[in-house]
C-alpha cells in the first residue's frame, strides 16, 4: 500500500475521533500535558498549514512565532475536518512523498519522512484524542506497523527537539500502538 493511501487512512480515523468529541469534552486532560481537548486541536491547526505546504513542496512557516501568539479557532472540529482535507490533498500529489521539502521552515528534509510525520500526527494525536473523550478508534494493523517503524526512525530526534517526552518502556510483546505510543513519550495506559 503506498504511503499517501496510508496517511489517507489515518487521516480517516482521526476525522471519524474528530466527529465524536462532544462539546462538553473540550475542556478534557489529554495525555499531552500541555493540552486539553481544545489546546490540542489549536496545536493541529497551528502547525496543520505546514504540514500541508510540506506535502506541495511549499516553505509555509507558523502564522507566529509560539501557538500562544494566535488566538483558538472557535469552531475548531470544523476546522480540524478541512485542515485533515487540505492534508490529504497534498500528500495525494504525484511526487509528494519523493525528493526533499520543508516543514515550515528552510531547513530540507526527505519528504518521505515528513509524510510519515504526518501519518504519525493524525494517528498519535488522534489517540490522546480519542483517550481524552473515552473514544476506543481501530487502526489497521499495516497502517500501525508502517508508523511504528517511521516512528522507530526519527523518535530520537523527536525526543532531542521536545517534540517527544522521554521513551516509556513498552514490552516486545506489546500491541504495536502501545509500542508506538511509547516511543513517542506516552503511557499506553493513560487514562482521565
Amino acid at each position: 500500500m503506498s504511503d499517501a493511501r496510508m496517511l489517507a487512512r489515518a487521516a480517516g480515523v482521526f476525522s471519524k475521533i474528530v466527529e465524536s468529541v462532544e462539546a462538553g469534552q473540550w475542556g478534557a486532560a489529554t495525555p499531552c500535558p500541555d493540552y486539553d481537548v481544545k489546546g490540542l486541536a489549536h496545536h493541529l491547526l497551528f502547525w496543520g498549514p505546514s504540514l500541508v505546504g510540506a506535502g506541495r513542496k511549499e516553505v509555509v512557516p507558523p502564522p507566529a512565532a509560539a501557538e500562544t501568539d494566535v488566538a483558538p479557532v472557535e469552531d475548531w472540529p470544523t476546522a480540524l475536518q478541512e485542515h485533515v482535507e487540505r492534508t490529504v490533498e497534498a500528500w495525494s500529489r504525484p511526487g509528494a512523498w519523493d525528493g526533499m521539502t520543508h516543514m515550515g521552515g528552510p531547513v530540507e528534509l526527505p519528504a518521505a519522512t515528513v509524510g510519515g510525520m504526518v501519518v504519525g500526527e493524525f494517528v498519535i494525536h488522534g489517540w490522546d484524542l480519542a483517550q481524552a473523550t473515552g473514544q476506543d478508534p481501530v487502526w489497521d494493523d499495516d497502517l500501525l506497523d508502517y508508523l511504528h517503524a517511521e516512528t522507530a526512525k526519527y523518535a530520537q530526534d523527536g525526543r532531542d527537539m521536545g517534540i517527544y517526552g522521554p521513551e516509556v518502556e513498552v514490552p516486545e510483546t506489546a500491541p504495536t500502538l502501545h509500542r508506538v505510543l511509547g516511543l513517542t513519550g506516552r503511557d499506553p495506559h493513560w487514562s482521565r
